[in-house]
């Protein structure tokens, strides 16, 4: 019997753990990181304009 209470308690806490946490529902175009910058990406020294 204390196994049973053990186990039921045990799943209980699991249970409201997963659904007290979760992924976070975040807008990708508030991310500073979402896109490149400008002078992000091209080859060093030889500018952005050809």
């Amino acid at each position: 019997m204390k196994k049973i209470i053990s186990l039921v308690i045990l799943l209980s806490f699991l249970t409201l753990t997963f659904l007290f946490t979760g992924c976070a529902d975040v807008d990708e175009s508030t991310i500073p990181w979402s896109r490149p910058k400008d002078w992000e990406g091209g080859v060093p020294g030889l500018g952005g304009t050809m």
